[in-house]
């Protein structure tokens, strides 16, 4: 059975949620039922600021998950996992020396471990740093930097600071979430309510304070708006920072790629390239001419590190196998390079012109089966991918089910609440979270694999006539033709029946 087509509004183009989702149409029925023919909306009240509007109530949520740690001053070292409301932020505080102003990438003489993060994290936690140091009064770091590292966390203040730079983190990252909602409610012409399914989504609420991964999925999303506004220079340029956030963003490069050589815009591919590659090495230039050696310890630490949370490999070696870093690099590095290829046959040969986010969603998917460590957090670098790729609810949700399962085992892992902790056995248990997630990613990258060979099975593509509004719209007329030997996009209707 296929999905329904998308149903505009009266008059003002916009597919409705009511109208489109079979579910978000079901749920509609306990307030009245779908949205009329007749209904004009609100005139204040438009799609974009209630989707602006959900953002805000889901990251609400989000600060509310992460209130049972708050409220115990982020100590006890079970209850944090019990709770489910671990969060990175306020222990890097004090142990990557924002407590006593160090500068990331900095030569502490191994005072302080070194950001193992890319730049711009640093960046950002860094001036954080400064934010919360501000709000406390400036205290004196000379009286911390002579005490001993391990007791600088309990010197007056610090503790104080520690919870002050939570918050004012969570504020800034809640305006990173509002930018993020507010690029994909405008990356598809007339499809501005798909962004609601980033808004409310139990991977935002469950992990968008983990970690600093938003300013990422912000990257990303401003990516892909850039380019649905033939602005192939911006896109490149906020890959480029996104890169320099985290690597993941890199891959949309091998997505546009597919999409420019099917719709033969190779300028605007290199365009975004070289702007992609310049925006990284202006971020980066800073701490590489401050200290090059602390700059390359993302890379060697990623390079030496072994099996960790998460991974198939961590299952493995668990297990009773032998499982070296190097062995894991050049294994992933060849599965990586398999999906690559795969993906690029898939783009090449699909009847239509695949649409940007379905494959950078296959891409990172391949990228995370294989990485070294999956933490809970890194769902977020699928979510706005997902949002656009396959904009159904329903599909949205068994996906982050999974998700939301491994993320209740890791923490349980860690805090040792399941069988391995009692019987010193491997815990069987958080085998099983792990194979759910990546169960849940392959079945949701299956469907976007579907919607790519059978096009009217997309929810974006079902009426038969969008082709990908995501492309510029003085182009579409010109994007319509397919290569020799496939399916021209114009007589979809063709081959739909």
């Amino acid at each position: 059975m296929t999905d329904p087509a998308p149903a505009p509004g009266p008059g003002d183009g916009l597919v409705r949620p009511t109208h489109d989702d079979p579910l978000a149409r079901s749920a509609s029925e306990g307030i009245g039922g779908p949205s009329g023919a007749r209904s004009a909306g609100h005139p204040w009240w438009t799609p974009l600021r209630v989707v602006l509007a959900l953002t805000c109530v889901g990251f609400l949520l989000a600060m509310v998950q992460k209130t049972p740690c708050v409220q115990e001053d982020w100590t006890g070292e079970s209850y944090r996992y019990a709770a489910l409301c671990y969060s990175d932020v306020p222990y890097l505080y004090v142990g990557r020396g924002f407590a006593e102003r160090s500068v990331p990438f900095s030569d502490t003489g191994g005072r302080w471990q070194v950001m193992e993060y890319p730049v711009v994290i640093g960046y950002f936690a860094y001036g954080t740093a400064l934010v919360t140091q501000a709000l406390s009064g400036w205290p004196d770091v000379a009286e911390r930097e002579a005490l001993p590292a391990d007791s600088v966390g309990g010197a007056p203040g610090v503790l104080d600071e520690s919870h002050l730079y939570f918050q004012v983190t969570a504020v800034l990252l809640a305006g990173f979430a509002l930018l993020a909602a507010w690029f994909l409610a405008r990356t598809h012409r007339g499809r501005p309510w798909d962004a609601a399914l980033f808004a409310l989504s139990p991977a935002l609420v469950l992990t968008g304070l983990v970690n600093w991964d938003l300013l990422a999925v912000t990257a990303v999303a401003g990516a892909l708006w850039a380019w649905s506004r033939d602005r192939p220079l911006l896109s490149g340029v906020l890959i480029g920072i996104g890169t320099a956030t985290k690597l993941y963003p890199l891959f949309l490069l091998g997505a546009v790629l597919v999409v420019c050589l099917r719709r033969r815009r190779m300028a605007a591919f290199a365009t975004a390239t070289v702007a992609a590659v310049g925006a990284w090495l202006l971020a980066n230039l800073p701490a590489m001419l401050y200290g090059f050696d602390q700059w390359k310890v993302f890379w060697s630490f990623n390079d030496d590190r072994g099996a960790d949370l998460g991974s198939i490999w961590l299952v493995w070696q668990q297990s009773g196998h032998t499982v070296t870093a190097q062995g894991i690099n050049l294994s992933s590095w060849i599965w990586f390079g398999a999906v690559c290829v795969a993906v690029l046959t898939l783009g090449l040969l699909a009847p239509r012109t695949p649409r940007i986010p379905q494959l950078a969603f296959l891409i990172v998917v391949g990228f995370l089966l294989v990485n070294k460590v999956y933490s809970p957090q890194y769902v977020l670098w699928l979510l706005p991918l997902a949002v656009l790729a396959r904009p159904r609810w329903r599909d949205l949700l068994i996906w982050q089910a999974g998700e939301a399962i491994y993320f209740v085992g890791v923490w349980f892992y860690l805090g040792g609440f399941t069988a391995a902790a009692t019987s010193g056995q491997a815990d069987h248990t958080y085998w099983l979270t792990i194979g759910v997630r990546i169960a849940a990613e392959l079945w949701l990258a299956g469907v976007i694999v579907r919607d790519i060979l059978v096009p009217w099975r997309d929810p974006v593509r079902a009426d038969g006539l969008t082709d990908d509004p995501m492309e510029p719209t003085d182009r579409y007329d010109a994007t319509y033709s397919s290569p020799p030997g496939r399916v021209d996009d114009q007589n979809v209707a063709s081959y739909r029946d």
